[in-house]
């Protein structure tokens, strides 16, 4: 037996065990089976006595004996015995497999059961407990801990429990012990107080005690740590001294002509410093991979805008991806607004852009007249083709998958420099930038005058008092959002549901004196503008909606966020 002995010859699994664990789990060789690890360990170190049960929450082990066994058919038909101590009984009961547990019980034998205590009627029992004969448990010489494995429905249907796993490592690893390589060089061994690999491999299987688990598993952990760092840091490495970047020379007039007649107000000290950050990655032929992180409405659109800009003074173009069409548009606005009289073809592609709008545009940006490209998904269509991009700004990136946004780096013979921005970093992002894959700027300071937002969190029994605010803000002149999780109501989700929650804001403001607008994702794209527009043009009060409204949405008389089921 080694490492690359198919499992079906194992003492124990045969080939239809074999086949189930190869299609639920992919496990095909010995190998294999060493590296899938337990998810938790039972404790198995303390006897109970019968007398001892006082809970419900865990499982326990008791040692008895069976005084009486009968099938029971009023209701469900189940095997119920009595098992017994010194102290008192306890019931045990089974509805599955009866004539096989029936035939396999000992009566007046000493058994050790496991399982979880169930209370009923002053009355304690056990569903399906496992058991185990006295003798055979005090010739074991496995740990207390008893590992357990996270197992599918199709490999218990082919018998595959944590029984039959445990029983087949305690057969396989004595056997391939001193088979098991080393994966990690000495010196990490000795500097990091690590145990050797096959000893943590046999230890997270067949723990000795509690003290070697945690060895075991802090080895293995730091192991797939190491190899994931390791591998990051490779690739950025090749981005850095291999994978050659557009060199953005020089800052000329768009970009000064921008900072002198169309800025808007004074840069913040951070979106400054980020400025430089990026100035100073594209300058120089490695590849730009930069995560730009600041909180809503702390300025990261003008930092990309004026990026972009760097990338037109020096002869290439520049693309922006938004996950959605809302968005889109937003920033193609904005853009064009910043961009007034500065002689820059700025042009959005979106999925619902007209077939003839689609065409025109594709054939402006394959030559180079449009100089900036904004849209959705929609960029990453192979039809879609540059000239010559050089930066790729991704917002909210996220919410796009790592082949969509690898696309975007295919569009140009030398890789794009990339800026990645978000309000909101996911725990892959926060990874990726820990780990090497991305650096990162943060705009951790907002523009002059702009007033606090102040979050509040209520419970639905002063629903009425949120309802009495919200009047008044619309009193005002001011519109508000009401944010449900769902469209419709769930059988398997109990939040409040967009459909339900619609008809009740109606009822609370009734028209003509108010109008409420909806918006969700199963509207088509054109019915989501006209409603955004309406919201936008102050002719909607209150807008119902869904996640769909997106981060960054940008309403500016809208004054007011209620979300249901936070």
């Amino acid at each position: 037996m080694n490492l690359q002995t198919k499992i079906q010859y194992i003492s124990g699994i045969g080939p239809k065990k074999a086949e189930a664990l190869d299609k639920s789990i992919g496990v095909k060789t010995i190998n294999d089976l060493l590296e899938y690890y337990p998810f938790r360990y039972e404790d198995r170190s303390r006897l109970f006595k019968i007398n001892e049960i006082v809970s419900a929450s865990t499982a326990i082990q008791i040692v008895g004996r069976i005084t009486n066994i009968e099938t029971v058919s009023k209701g469900r038909k189940r095997l119920v015995a009595i098992f017994q101590d010194e102290t008192g009984f306890v019931k045990l009961m089974w509805f599955q497999g009866i004539k096989w547990v029936q035939n396999a019980l000992q009566m007046n034998h000493e058994y050790v059961i496991y399982g979880k205590p169930n209370f009923y009627k002053n009355e304690i029992s056990f569903i399906h407990p496992e058991m185990e004969l006295l003798t055979q448990f005090k010739q074991k010489t496995a740990t207390p801990f008893q590992p357990v494995y996270p197992l599918t429905e199709a490999l218990k249907k082919q018998y595959v429990n944590n029984k039959t796993l445990v029983k087949v490592f305690q057969t396989v690893i004595p056997e391939i012990y001193t088979q098991i390589p080393e994966s990690l060089p000495e010196w990490i061994l000795e500097k990091f107080n690590l145990l050797p690999r096959r000893d943590a491999v046999k230890e997270i299987h067949l723990p000795t005690n509690l003290r070697k688990l945690e060895k075991a598993r802090y080895r293995l952990k730091f192991e797939e740590l190491f190899y994931l760092q390791l591998k990051i840091v490779s690739n950025k490495v090749y981005r850095e001294k291999k994978q050659q970047g557009v060199v953005f020379e020089k800052v000329g007039n768009y970009f000064n002509g921008f900072y002198k007649n169309n800025l808007p107000f004074e840069l913040t000290g951070a979106q400054k410093r980020v400025i430089r950050e990026i100035r100073r990655d594209c300058a120089t032929t490695k590849q730009m991979n930069r995560l730009l992180q600041g909180d809503v409405g702390s300025g990261k659109t003008l930092v990309a805008l004026m990026s972009m800009l760097i990338a037109l003074d020096n002869g290439y173009q520049a693309a922006l991806m938004i996950p959605t069409e809302i968005l889109a548009q937003q920033h193609f606005s904005s853009f064009v607004k910043f961009l007034d009289n500065m002689d820059i073809q700025i042009e959005l592609l979106t999925g619902s852009t007209s077939a003839k709008e689609k065409k025109r545009i594709k054939a402006s940006v394959a030559c180079g007249e449009t100089r900036i490209l904004i849209g959705t998904h929609a960029l990453i269509e192979d039809t879609v083709q540059f000239k010559n991009l050089a930066l790729v700004v991704i917002d909210e990136q996220h919410r796009f998958g790592v082949a969509q946004r690898a696309k975007m780096w295919g569009k140009s013979e030398i890789a794009p420099h990339i800026l990645v921005m978000t309000a909101t970093p996911i725990p892959r992002t926060l990874a990726m930038t820990f780990y090497g894959d991305l650096d990162i700027s943060t705009i951790d300071e907002m523009p002059p005058g702009r007033k606090p937002i102040i979050t509040k969190h209520i419970r639905a029994s002063s629903r009425l008092r949120a309802y009495g605010f919200l009047r008044d803000q619309i009193a005002k002149g001011r519109q508000a959002y009401i944010i449900y999780p769902l469209i419709e109501e769930s059988e398997k989700l109990d939040f409040e549901n967009l459909v339900t929650g619609y008809k009740q804001i109606q009822s609370y403001f009734p028209p003509p004196e108010y109008v409420v607008g909806m918006l969700h994702g199963r509207m088509k794209p054109k019915e989501k503008e006209e409603e955004m527009a309406l919201f936008l043009k102050k002719q909607i009060h209150i807008l119902v909606s869904t996640t769909v409204i997106e981060v960054g949405v940008d309403v500016p008389n809208a004054s007011l966020m209620i979300i249901e089921s936070a």
